[in-house]
């Protein structure tokens, strides 16, 4: 139990200080290379932070487990979308820009909805079987992936990346080794806070089903939460929104698909409320750029997506 308390701390600690280590980098490789915080957000803080969920995602596929893979997906993406882009905005209101509005959150959109429609017994792009991620299904989500990281580096300003208030310059090596120690400190700090507070909660005599609902799940988003947090502290909106759209399109096209490509993914465990849930969180988004303060996440929007993943656990819960 010592050990386990004294991993729990130290992992917390590594969660707190990687978040500040790679908001510091990738900021300062946005100015120096002129590209857009978002775009930043959407491919390196994106993929960093989605590490743990390809780990486990892919994990779960080499064993034949397609639950592992598919669940692990669905509900990272609904705890990046409802909770922390919701959190996030309660800390401080998360802009949104018109590349924005008119490409990247219709694009999360677009792939949620695809992953919906294969959830409701449907073939994608009428490839391969019902309820049934085949391998080539899986490809052509990598390829969605490839052209679209590939059309938001070439469509991208780097208008954004320019500071209202002048950060302090550091040298482009410096800034990797910063991201890269940031990440780093996340993903292992995570799977020991994670780890550590399972064998506390079993130790103490918590269930097994609670356990798994609340520190399972939400444990692959914790470097997402982390550094969205440190984000919207230091009013990086657009980092922290590029993170979770980032993190929500690598999840689906490019987790599921290599998933898929490595073993054929069932979808027949799916329940409906979990892919309405999914595709719920990804509408509210999209609503949030046109109601309330236009092109703005609001903290009343903020709170509504929290509500909103309460009332998704709650079911959880009730369901058991």
């Amino acid at each position: 139990m010592l050990i386990d308390t004294l991993l729990l701390l130290l992992g917390l600690a590594l969660i707190i200080a990687g978040a500040e280590w790679l908001v510091d980098g990738a900021s300062a490789i946005a100015r120096k290379l002129r590209v857009s915080e978002f775009v930043i957000g959407l491919t390196i803080v994106g993929f960093g932070t989605s590490c743990p969920e390809l780990v486990v995602s892919l994990t779960g596929a080499i064993a034949g487990n397609s639950d592992i893979s598919i669940g692990n997906v669905i509900g990272s993406n609904i705890f990046n979308t409802l909770l922390i882009l919701g959190v996030t905005a309660l800390i401080a209101p998360v802009a949104i820009t018109r590349s924005n509005r008119r490409r990247d959150i219709p694009v999360t959109l677009l792939v949620t909805v695809l992953l919906v429609i294969c959830g409701f017994s449907y073939t994608l792009f009428g490839l391969g079987t019902a309820d049934i991620l085949s391998r080539v299904e899986g490809i052509v989500l990598l390829v969605l992936f490839a052209v679209y990281i590939f059309y938001s580096f070439k469509n991208d300003d780097g208008a954004s990346s320019q500071e209202e208030k002048p950060e302090k310059e550091r040298h482009i090596a410096i800034a990797i080794l910063l991201t890269l120690a940031g990440l780093a400190g996340l993903i292992f700090g995570g799977r020991w806070f994670v780890n550590s507070a399972v064998r506390i909660a079993g130790a103490i005599g918590v269930s097994d089903k609670f356990i798994a609902i609340t520190l399972l799940a939400g444990g692959t988003s914790l470097p997402e939460l982390a550094a969205c947090i440190v984000a919207a502290a230091r009013k990086k909106g657009q980092l922290a929104l590029g993170n979770i759209l980032g993190s929500n399109i690598f999840n689906i096209l490019l987790i599921l698909g290599t998933s898929a490509v490595v073993s054929p993914i069932s979808l027949g465990g799916v329940s409906i409320v979990d892919l309405l849930a999914l595709l719920i969180s990804v509408v509210l988004v999209w609503l949030s750029s046109y109601t309330f303060k236009k092109n703005v996440i609001d903290r009343y929007e903020g709170a509504i997506f929290v509500l909103c993943f309460v009332a998704y656990y709650v079911w959880l819960f009730i369901t058991l």
